[in-house]
């Protein structure tokens, strides 16, 4: 489906092949409500006057593709590489870098951030919310440190759930299907005089891939259930009160993935399953001081419990003090060593100083005398993630063509693990934000804005934005940006102390039932911040007689100083030593041919290049979606979306979705019952080469009442 190398131009040139007919000035006095975007600069805009480009997925596309999982929608937005790690790991980046670790975009659901600070990662299947809950998907598809802090290098997602007030009412809904999908929702909402609720328990059951590259079964299945509360109170004529509480508990299948170091180790755990449970809290008060001024306050606390326990084998000479110490002294001499152990046990210790040799001599003595058996014991895995965050925000439009958004953030972030930290570690950051929109004419839209960071392991940074907004009209906008942007380390790269503390040793290790393994990692400690800087030529329209709605984008986007080692305890050596570079376009398409029929259409060509080959992995130089939505009447509707890449950590993916449903209306109440198909068009794994289906098609069905 991907072919060929297009101009990076020709998107942008067809764009504006449309327009010449939309300069008359007349047209600016055309009152027709456009639609309106808050996550770019945190001010409500039109598609035509935001400083970037942006993708919405509203709830019809949510509804009509049909999918389970949030980041399967995002395959949706131009540019977003989406894939797995495992079943229940799937992993998502703006544009692409490391495959395995996708530690440079923002998610917030409704403003509120769950990007994981310790480990930095974003667990797409464990966040607690129901994608029946969902409103709406706003994405902001480039930097945004100005408006959203370090981790928003290169994009942000923004999830916005449904407001308790259009909610009334009780839905059940149930999804049964192929590779043991079993899923439900349930949600009751009502209101009173000057408040709503919203209460939802929904869950989710799959068995994940099935082979991995051997044919074996691969343990990646997940079952979780999710509680959401989200309740909306008017205290006044200009003042509310939304706060929400979430929970979700569940537990992802691991497969036993522990290589023994040293040879003749034949036993082996089965499992390194994870038990995960998140909390979340959240509170907002609102205040229109009048028509031109509002602020709000924002209070949010959430707590992310990984508990992973594992049995794992290896030789008694793993726990050797000896060993240990060699390890620090020379992490290469000694892992040569220890993978190598029978090869020294006649001739004695390789070369080396003769700290380093005496040490080797003295394991290899221990290896003889019966430090070759095997020992199986309890390794503990578990992290512990807290954070608790205030913002002040302040909006307010100082004339007709001036408007300014500022405010302050404070963050406390807390990761606890024996095995990461050696305890516990904490970071605090303050923060102060600015955006300012000048309409400098009918035509001339002029915003700049900055944020100013400071953290309490990192330091203190600066970021920049700057764009000029060209409004033909103002359904049809030229835009050029420039921004700058920084990611900082996170706890787990710059701070970590990683070791094993391996309980019920069977047999005993030198007659202790719990010693510490003798590899030890730990984090440079003077990690700087990763430097972004983004240029963008853009065009946004919308063509009402013909319901069309288009977006294109020419970006060119550097990456310096990027941390790109993988997180292993295996000699981990963090370092900003590397760098990347992304330029290329993307098109997004919206056509409502008619009342009954939509069509969606995006492409991006991304052409990357990186130092560190590691950050070329997930970049698929094609990539793109095409769907028909179809109101066939009578209750009936149908869809039919196209997903593909030309190769993503090495791997192509296309997959053809179907979606058939029928409404039925049963006196007051409603249901709907649907089945959605899908049918990948390659014989591939899908993004690393574990990841096997025996089927290339599934299908599931859904029933859903409303009353």
């Amino acid at each position: 489906m991907f072919s060929g190398t297009p101009s990076p131009r020709s998107s942008l040139l067809l764009a504006l092949l449309f327009s010449p007919m939309l300069l008359a000035d007349d047209l600016f006095l055309d009152g027709e409500a456009l639609p309106q975007i808050l996550t770019a600069t945190r001010l409500k805009q039109s598609p035509a006057e935001v400083p970037g480009s942006m993708t919405v997925i509203d709830s019809e596309l949510i509804n009509a593709s049909g999918a389970r999982d949030i980041s399967e929608l995002l395959r949706l937005v131009p540019g977003m590489m989406v894939g797995n790690i495992s079943g229940n790991q799937a992993v998502v980046n703006y544009h692409g870098t490391n495959a395995t670790e996708a530690r440079r975009m923002q998610v917030l659901i409704d403003g509120r951030s769950v990007y994981r600070a310790g480990l930095a990662t974003v667990d797409w299947s464990d966040i607690p919310v129901a994608m029946e809950d969902i409103e709406r998907i706003e994405v902001f598809r480039g930097p945004n440190t100005v408006s959203y802090g370090a981790n928003a290098l290169m994009a942000v997602v923004n999830i916005i759930t449904r407001n308790p007030a259009d909610s009334h009412g009780t839905r059940l809904k149930i999804t049964r299907g192929q590779r043991g999908i079993n899923d439900f929702y349930a949600s009751q909402g009502t209101g009173w005089n000057g408040g709503d609720l919203r209460l939802s328990l929904s869950g989710q059951e799959d068995d994940g891939f099935d082979s991995d590259r051997t044919g074996a079964d691969y343990r990646d299945s997940r079952r979780l259930n999710r509680f959401s509360l989200a309740v909306s109170q008017t205290l006044s004529d200009n003042q509310s009160v939304d706060w929400q509480l979430n929970a979700k508990d569940g537990t992802n299948q691991r497969p036993y993935t522990y290589r023994p170091v040293f040879s003749g180790i034949t036993a082996a755990g089965n499992n390194s399953d994870v038990i995960a449970k998140d909390y979340a809290g959240s509170v907002r008060w609102n205040l229109d001081i009048n028509p031109d001024h509002s602020l709000y306050v924002q209070g949010s606390a959430q707590h992310w419990d990984r508990q992973q326990t594992w049995r794992a084998c290896d030789a008694e000479v793993s726990f050797s003090p000896q060993l240990t110490e060699l390890w620090q002294l020379n992490p290469n001499y000694t892992e040569q060593l220890a993978r190598n152990i029978t090869r020294y046990t006649g001739p004695g210790a390789a070369p080396g100083t003769p700290t380093e040799m005496a040490l080797a001599n003295q394991v290899l003595n221990q290896w003889r005398n019966g430090a070759s058996r095997t020992l199986c014991g309890d390794i503990d895995q578990s992290a512990r993630e807290s954070r608790y965050d205030l913002e002040l925000q302040d909006t307010l439009s100082l004339s007709d063509s001036l408007r300014l958004v500022s405010g302050l953030n404070y963050r406390y972030d807390r990761a606890d693990s024996e095995t990461y930290f050696n305890g516990t570690l904490d970071d605090t950051t303050w923060r102060a934000f600015g955006q300012l929109e000048w309409r400098a004419s009918e035509h001339w839209l002029l915003q700049g804005g900055a944020m100013f960071e400071n953290t309490q392991l990192i330091g203190s940074s600066l970021t920049p934005r700057f764009a000029v907004n060209y409004l033909i009209n103002p359904r049809h906008s030229l835009r050029a940006v420039y921004s700058e942007a920084i990611r900082s380390p996170d706890m787990f790269e710059n701070n970590v102390n990683w070791s094993y503390q391996v309980t019920n040793l069977r047999p005993s290790a030198y007659g202790q039932s719990s010693a510490r393994y003798f590899v030890k990692t730990r984090g440079p400690g003077d990690l700087d911040q990763e430097h972004m800087r983004s240029r963008e030529l853009g065009y946004n329209g919308f063509f009402p007689e013909w319901g069309l709605a288009l977006d294109v984008k020419l970006f060119y986007d550097e990456i310096t100083g990027m941390i790109s080692e993988p997180l292993r305890n295996n000699q981990y050596i963090a370092s900003n030593a590397n760098d990347s570079r992304f330029r290329g376009t993307e098109t997004q398409l919206d056509w409502r041919l008619s009342a009954a029929d939509r069509l969606r259409l995006t492409y991006a060509y991304v052409d990357a290049e990186a130092s560190n080959p590691l950050d070329q992995q997930f970049t698929a130089r094609n990539s793109g979606s095409a769907g028909w939505l179809r109101d066939w009447g009578q209750g009936w509707n149908s869809a039919l979306f196209y997903y593909g890449d030309n190769a993503l950590n090495g791997y192509r993916f296309e997959r053809v979705d179907t979606r058939i449903a029928k409404r039925i209306p049963l006196g007051k109440a409603q249901l709907q019952l649907a089945g959605v198909l899908q049918q990948r068009l390659d014989n591939e794994p899908t993004t690393f080469v574990d990841n096997n289906y025996d089927e290339r098609r599934v299908m599931y069905f859904s029933a859903e009442l409303e009353f």
